[in-house]
């Protein structure tokens, strides 16, 4: 314990950061079992007491607050545990189905959470999203998340969802159907006082709400992004104004939408080109075919029986059900199925980029950004990470410097710390790292995401990227 802050080093600064983490997971896990342990004590039938008052006079009684396969408790016997926890009743009993369906439901990931590996209120959110699988499916959902508690938040609870989807893909199909049972659009009025004040940048402009089908929403948001991007390449903007972003161009777009003829005349009009023959517009100009070219990456799992898994993972959107993603292809009249990319293979180069099928391979393997502890997952926020040498390129070094094996994609924020702040990294293989901060925390990070290591053990994974940088450079 650091007496005063201020007379700290960084370096005991960081491992003091580092340690309230692990004890502030421990206090949360210390919390859940208090509630269960006190709950294991009020588990036994209020209503066999003697002279126990019956229910329906108000009397104590068993309830199931977690899914299928965890105890009962007594309800009453919660009220004096949530003036313990300083909380409302319904929040103490919350807290207690999380509690039974993680250690009856969910033991690998409770295991990990007591160990330290991930954030506590993760974990308890796995267990509500799981809640309504019976107990023998929740162990699909257990499995796979315990796998990956060392990932960040949003991977694992995208992996959760996944995997709850997969374990009763019947219910989540009625899921999407009752869902596209309740579609529609709103124009809501804007409220008397709305436009004024606080809230004045409402003023002189309105809001559209809309639930679609999914690939209706898409192929909106595709027709809306081609319009946007022609009016703001063809429209002027008043000299000396501040040029105006795509948010402003996609509203506009919007709007447009509203007239097709105007929509039809806008495009026909800029398509025009002054000073050529119909014959040589017609050979200039490529035709507006409605049924637009999409690259869709698909990610498929077998079954044992070699048939497809119920559950697919589409990039960018996410686990989607193979009815979902039929609906989505059938769209396009014409479909061209790509080669699968064989994520084992590697090649290395001479130059100094990174060949596109070198950069596609690490993207398909990492994800998101392989910085420690990061979150950006690549594909769905739609940017390219800077494809860092993990091992700096020197042009008069050895051939093969680039490839699968030495290659680090990072956002642009981490590739900079990376580049100027003196942070070590070294590559294991085409999907594991090992990383040394300025002040000496030591990280690995691989595809199931960030682990802290000691200074001996960074070392000893040293000598084996030597190794491995050897092999792969071929």
């Amino acid at each position: 314990m650091i007496s005063d802050l201020s007379d700290a080093t960084p370096e005991q600064l960081l491992h003091a950061a580092e340690d309230s983490v692990r004890d502030r997971r421990k206090a949360e896990v210390r919390q859940l079992e208090l509630l269960l342990a006190w709950a294991d004590l009020h588990s036994g039938d209020p209503q066999a007491e003697p002279g126990a008052v019956p229910v329906r006079y108000g009397g104590p009684r068993l309830i199931t607050l977690g899914g299928d396969g965890t105890p009962e408790v007594a309800d009453l016997a919660l009220v004096e545990m949530a003036i313990a926890r300083h909380e409302h009743v319904l929040a103490t009993r919350g807290a207690l189905a999380d509690a039974f369906d993680l250690r009856h439901r969910l033991p690998a990931m409770w295991e990990g959470v007591k160990a330290g590996r991930c954030e506590v209120w993760v974990v308890r959110r796995v267990a509500r999203m799981s809640r309504t699988l019976d107990r023998h499916q929740a162990r699909v959902v257990d499995t796979a998340v315990a796998a990956a508690l060392d990932e960040s938040p949003s991977r694992i609870l995208a992996i959760a969802e996944a995997k709850v989807i997969e374990a009763d893909p019947v219910a989540h199909a009625a899921r999407v159907k009752e869902n596209q049972n309740q579609k529609g659009v709103w124009y809501p009025k804007p409220r008397p006082g709305a436009q004024v004040g606080e809230d004045s940048d409402q003023a002189g402009v309105g809001t559209v709400f809309a639930r679609l089908d999914e690939a209706d929403a898409l192929a909106h948001q595709e027709a809306v992004e081609d319009l946007a991007a022609a009016l703001a390449e063809h429209c002027e903007v008043p000299e000396g104004a501040e040029p105006l972003g795509m948010d402003h161009w996609r509203a506009e777009a919007f709007a447009m939408l509203a007239d097709p003829a105007a929509v039809l005349a806008f495009l026909n009009g800029i398509d025009d080109t002054p000073g050529t023959s119909e014959v040589e517009e017609v050979a200039q100009q490529p035709s507006r075919d409605p049924r637009r070219v999409a690259e869709i990456v698909v990610h498929v799992s077998l079954t044992d029986t070699g048939a497809f898994g119920p559950v697919a993972r589409v990039e960018s959107l996410g686990p989607r059900l193979l009815t979902q993603v039929s609906d989505l292809l059938g769209r396009h009249t014409t479909i061209t199925v790509q080669p699968v990319i064989d994520l084992h293979t590697g090649r290395s180069v001479n130059g100094y980029e990174h060949p596109t099928d070198v950069k596609h391979r690490t993207q398909l393997r990492t994800v998101g950004d392989v910085f420690p502890h990061a979150t950006s997952l690549f594909a769905k926020h739609g940017r390219t990470p800077d494809h860092d040498h993990t091992v700096a390129y020197d042009k008069h070094g050895p051939p093969g410097q680039t490839g699968d094996h030495n290659d680090t994609p990072l956002a642009r924020h981490h590739h900079r710390a990376k580049t100027h702040l003196g942070y070590t990294v070294l590559q294991l293989g085409p999907d594991k790292w090992i990383w040394g901060t300025p002040h000496g925390l030591y990280r690995l990070v691989t595809g199931g995401g960030t682990r802290p290591i000691t200074q001996a053990e960074y070392q000893a994974h040293a000598q084996q990227a030597i190794v491995l940088a050897d092999d792969y450079a071929a």
